[in-house]
């Protein structure tokens, strides 16, 4: 009996399926399999894209029970099974016939992704088979995870490293466009388990990647950032030091998006990455100001409309200004204090709690006059003042006393200071 196709079998004991039964993902397993999975081992998540299950039902799958039925019965060397495999019966027009065309489809699709990735890297033609690789796998698990067991990311990569040596040794552009179509694959996988988020951190994937989130389209871009925050979002530690690369070349590019405001999408995610390489690296604070992140989110956080971007930028100011080279930064930067003062009291109750901790790293742990006097020239200290007589959280509560206290006669000094407000000053004396 010939072989069973691989749709026939099960992800999990790689055996011919005798009860298929679907999960929430999609993804089709033999019941005793799977079951064995969730119950006796007591994993909630997909085995084959080790996503998490949204419930543990088990659906039977009775098409392809029907279909491996099928495949069976004609594997069978009985008298009717030659009969009925006759192209003079009626047996092409069976049920049986129709239930077999999705399968055999999806048998002959996994057979053409695995020729071209095994074609990739000689063809001539690297965007159209990466496009036609593409297409394979839009929106098809199944066909992600063949891809993936085929070893189709180290493909890919290698594929992407030698493209961008080409286009740098100047190239036609065909090969960064070959580059720029790779990523596209790429972002098709989900990225959601430690074995591809480990391929796709490879130096000689990761570095194209980088590349493209400075050169590449827009398009390109969007790519190579869905690619960097889902192995951001996947928790793989400091994934810069894993991937090979210097903290800069993954900082700099983020905070020319940024700076750039190239789209709302990639100024979004770019600010949501920064924050995890900050607070993942531990040059990671250090490296940022280095290479300008506190002039550029003060620049942002001054035109700033929404409410998450502003928390965002001021919970990486916060970050940043822990350290003395970002409070440095701070306090030279002539918007600083008035971009950050400028959200108390007016975006939300978080913003607020953050602003004050920025204001009381740069005021009180290393206080300089220059950010003490913006401080009452640009109203931040009316509104520190201000936040004493409303609600808010124990802690901020207390910092705002203890900077009131600590820098109240330094405030006093200036004649633009309230009268009422320099006799509020001498009461918390």
């Amino acid at each position: 009996m010939e072989e069973p196709p691989h749709l026939f079998l099960c992800p999990i004991s790689m055996e011919l399926m005798d009860d298929p039964v679907t999960v929430s993902t999609g993804v089709t397993y033999d019941r005793r399999s799977i079951e064995q999975w969730i119950f006796g081992y007591g994993r909630a998540t997909c085995p084959a894209t080790m996503q998490p299950l949204a419930n543990l039902d088990l659906t039977p799958n009775h098409t392809l029970k029907r279909v491996i039925g099928s495949w069976l019965d004609r594997g069978s060397p009985s008298p009717s099974t030659s009969a009925s495999s006759s192209p003079s019966t009626s047996s092409l027009s069976s049920p049986a016939h129709e239930l077999l065309a999705t399968p055999l489809s999806r048998m002959l699709g996994a057979e053409r992704l695995r020729s071209a990735l095994a074609d990739l890297e000689e063809t001539p033609f690297k965007v159209t088979a990466l496009k036609n690789i593409r297409a394979c796998m839009a929106g098809d698990v199944a066909m992600q995870c063949e891809f993936v067991s085929s070893g189709g990311i180290q493909a890919v990569a290698r594929v992407m490293a030698q493209a961008l040596a080409e286009s740098a040794a100047g190239g036609d552009f065909s090969a960064f466009t070959a580059c720029e179509e790779a990523a596209a694959v790429l972002a098709l996988l989900p990225l959601a388990d430690a074995a591809s988020v480990g391929l796709v951190l490879a130096p000689e994937c990761m570095r194209p990647v980088m590349a493209l989130l400075q050169r590449g389209g827009a398009e390109a871009r969007l790519h190579a950032m869905d690619i960097v925050t889902k192995i951001s979002n996947a928790g793989a530690g400091d994934w810069t030091a894993a991937a090979g690369v210097e903290v800069d070349d993954v900082l700099k590019p983020l905070l020319e998006l940024l700076a750039d405001e190239v789209s709302t999408r990639l100024s979004s995610r770019a600010l949501d990455v920064l924050l995890d390489v900050v607070a993942r690296s531990r040059d990671g604070p250090a490296k940022a100001v280095e290479v300008g992140a506190v002039h550029v989110l003060v620049e942002l956080l001054a035109d700033a409309d929404d409410r998450h971007d502003a928390e965002r930028i001021l919970l990486l100011l916060k970050r940043l200004c822990k350290c003395p080279e970002g409070r440095l930064a701070f306090a030279e930067h002539d918007l600083s204090v008035a971009a950050v003062g400028k959200t108390m009291l007016r975006v939300s109750q978080l913003a607020t709690q953050l602003a004050v901790k920025v204001l009381w790293l740069v005021s009180v742990v290393a206080p300089s006059e220059k950010v003490l006097e913006d401080m009452v020239l640009t109203g931040a200290v009316a509104k520190l003042l201000g936040l004493l007589h409303v609600e808010t959280p124990p802690a901020t509560k207390q910092k705002t006393v203890r900077m009131v206290r600590i820098n109240g006669g330094f405030w006093r000094q200036y004649s633009c200071f309230p009268t009422d407000l320099r006799d509020y000053l001498r009461l918390l004396d």
